[in-house]
């Protein structure tokens, strides 16, 4: 997210310091708390205790109900796509002091590394029963779903999760009796309490949609950010699962805001939010969602989410005024993934979404080898190269995005 800098404390943004002083003893504790492990065992201790009393007195992030499921999860939620301390990740357990107890994470992310992070990080700190997990299996087939699930328990070193999705899901069959039947058995045998699914595709309204009439999924986590909040369908869909009870996380709020720096740049700050705070503001505003989960691969990203998630201000006319002119003005820079629009108009099939997704992994997320990753998956559907005529698909865009350059340099810099 944004620099913690001087100019955005007296912005308004709170600082490392304010956190400490609002969290009164508990600032001590996240000190002490990542280097009770260096320590010996009595001071270690002692250390422990310090931070246990502190948590009692500290301010933590607003939490909400997850749909029908009859859990309240915070409003900010920690992210899990990307490199972790393989032994002990401090930014998460700042994140937990702070009450951002959902961990977000998938068999794929980080190559699996970003599963066996969180389950060293609860196991030496001995904060399993503290912690909500949400994990995600890449295989949407029965027994592909229960074969992950069984090496996502091992990688956590827990016996259960509290959620677990369908990742990325796209063909709404694929939610079958046969599934329905594969989670009931495996909620009975107590390896996971809930299930739902995440999204991020051109049919999202559609998935939710289908997800309302189902009955037996809990949540969804789907792509929402400041571009999409006058979509008449997905805000008929967003009603839809609310009326239902089916628990709504937001993902992907900043609109993958690095691809464009310098539109956001230009972005008009009113009041005391910056921009990255003012979009994660917008979206919990909709008190229709639940939660939403945020890449803070920085402790300047945690703090200023967590500064975000503590002020119980709202944003302003003003704020919402300057949002809207920031979306106008990057709605032909982003792709929602709709390639039932763009892919209809190409005579051979290519995966234009999924490997604009990957060039947001290499821009957005710095993950390089996660970006080409992806892209090599794709092979077998056909991907866009830069010598590609893309002016029928460029055409097709509801958005208008330049798609001869954005899959000219993803060809360029992933190929």
């Amino acid at each position: 997210m944004q620099r913690d800098d001087d100019d955005e404390a007296e912005r308004g943004a709170l600082t490392r310091r304010e956190l400490i002083r609002r969290g009164g003893a508990a600032g001590a504790a996240l000190v002490l708390g990542g280097a009770s492990l260096a320590l010996g065992a009595d001071a270690a201790e002692a250390a422990r205790r310090a931070a246990s009393s502190a948590r009692r007195a500290v301010e933590r992030v607003p939490r909400r109900a997850l749909g029908r499921t009859g859990e309240q999860v915070p409003i900010l939620l920690m992210g899990g796509a990307m490199m972790f301390d393989p032994h002990f990740d401090p930014k998460l357990a700042e994140a937990l002091r702070w009450g951002v107890d959902y961990f977000d994470t998938a068999d794929c992310y980080a190559g699996g590394s970003s599963e066996t992070a969180i389950g060293a990080f609860h196991a030496r700190a001995k904060v399993r029963d503290k912690l909500w997990i949400t994990s995600k299996s890449d295989e949407h087939e029965p027994e592909g779903f229960t074969r992950t699930l069984e090496r996502s328990l091992r990688r956590l070193r827990t016996d259960h999760v509290e959620m677990y999705f369908l990742h990325m899901l796209q063909r709404p069959e694929l939610l079958s009796r046969e599934l329905k039947a594969t989670v009931e058995r495996l909620r009975k045998a107590g390896k996971l309490k809930h299930f739902g699914f995440s999204c991020h595709h051109g049919n999202v309204a559609e998935l939710l949609q289908h997800a309302a009439k189902l009955g037996w999924v809990e949540a969804v986590m789907f792509r929402y950010n400041f571009r999409n909040y006058g979509d008449a369908a997905l805000n008929r869909a967003i009603d839809a699962c609310v009326k239902a009870g089916v628990g709504l996380i937001a993902m992907k709020t900043q609109g993958s805001s690095l691809s464009f720096e310098a539109r956001w740049q230009r972005f008009e700050q009113r009041g005391k939010w910056t921009r990255q705070q003012a979009v994660l503001k917008a979206v919990w505003a909709d008190e229709r969602i639940s939660a939403a989960v945020s890449h803070m691969d920085s402790f300047e990203k945690l703090r200023a989410n967590i500064a975000a998630a503590l002020d119980r201000s709202k944003l302003g006319a003003a704020e919402h005024e300057a949002l809207e002119r920031y979306a106008s003005a990057t709605r032909a820079l982003a792709c929602d993934g709709c390639d039932h629009h763009c892919g209809a108009a190409l005579a051979a099939p290519q995966a234009i979404g999924d490997t604009l997704r990957a060039l947001m992994y290499h821009d957005v997320y710095g993950e390089p080898a996660r970006a080409r990753a992806t892209v090599a998956r794709l092979a077998a559907t056909g991907r866009p190269f830069a010598g590609l005529d893309l002016q029928a698909a460029t055409a097709a865009c509801p958005h208008g995005l330049d798609l001869q350059a954005l899959l000219g340099r993803a060809a360029q810099v992933l190929g």
